[in-house]
């Protein structure tokens, strides 16, 4: 399988942050794609006062990204968007599966919240304006099975030990706008360990850059393979990656070191 990984710089301009994703979409298709991953929130990531109303899974967002799927006959895992949540004060960070037909295959809402406080450095609480999902989804993607995640569950290996062994997992995405702060010393090194401690394939796409309000995003979206080596990154800026997966490789790595079979608890 072909996994394309897209780098954004999503602004306060919904309109414009679609057009640039349909852009990298267009590239990856282009270039051979079966699969490709978004960021997180690639339709908004600006001021609240100024951001669109949070919409369903069929609303403009999620029908402009099935038109695109099914343009382009390729799968597309649209980062996250702000789904209408539970009540007027709080959207979901959901991420959404489309297949080569335009079909939504699979949605999934961000479980783990980021609420964090570093004095002087990141002050934020997603809990305030988003509501956490609680169920763990794999969708099926041309026979692969693709475990689901965004950004902040990167930091809870048990989320992804489930998606593996409890899912089938061969791949794990993560769609994520991370912290410049924290990224630049954590990101590489969550995902690989992620990666070696589930075998299986890792395929992450960042947001980068700077975001309203004083936000940097870190980027650096990457492939990373069952034995922890990077196998494709995206350099600072928008952009994307296109890298193979070789499945064959994965079930030698399984085999040859079977650690999820040698599980004792």
């Amino acid at each position: 399988m072909r996994v394309a990984v897209c780098q954004l710089n999503a602004r306060d301009d919904r309109a414009a942050n679609l057009a640039a994703a349909e852009a990298l979409l267009v590239r990856a298709a282009a270039a051979g794609a079966d699969l490709a991953v978004l960021p997180e929130y690639v339709d908004y990531l600006g001021v609240a006062e100024r951001m669109p109303p949070a919409e369903p899974v069929d609303g403009v967002v999620g029908e402009f990204f099935a038109g695109v799927a099914r343009r382009l006959g390729m799968w597309v895992i649209a980062g996250s968007f702000h789904e209408a949540g539970p009540d007027p004060d709080r959207t979901w960070n959901t991420s959404l599966v489309f297949d080569r037909t335009g079909a939504l295959a699979a949605s999934y809402r961000k479980i783990h919240l980021y609420d964090v406080e570093i004095p002087g450095r990141v002050s934020y609480l997603e809990s305030a304006t988003v509501a956490p999902g609680d169920q763990p989804v794999v969708v099926d993607v041309d026979g692969l099975r693709v475990g689901l995640s965004i950004c902040y569950d990167l930091r809870f290996p048990e989320l992804y030990r489930q998606l593996a062994t409890d899912g089938g997992a061969a791949l794990l995405v993560v769609p994520a706008a991370f912290m410049m702060y924290t990224g630049r010393d954590h990101w590489e090194v969550l995902l690989r360990a992620r990666a070696i401690e589930n075998q299986c394939f890792v395929a992450a796409a960042g947001q980068t850059g700077d975001h309203d309000p004083g936000r940097t995003c870190f980027g650096r979206s990457m492939v990373v393979d069952p034995w922890g080596t990077v196998l494709s990154q995206v350099p600072d800026g928008p952009g994307l990656a296109v890298t193979d997966l070789d499945l064959d490789r994965l079930r030698k790595i399984r085999a040859e070191l079977p650690s999820l079979a040698n599980r004792r608890l």
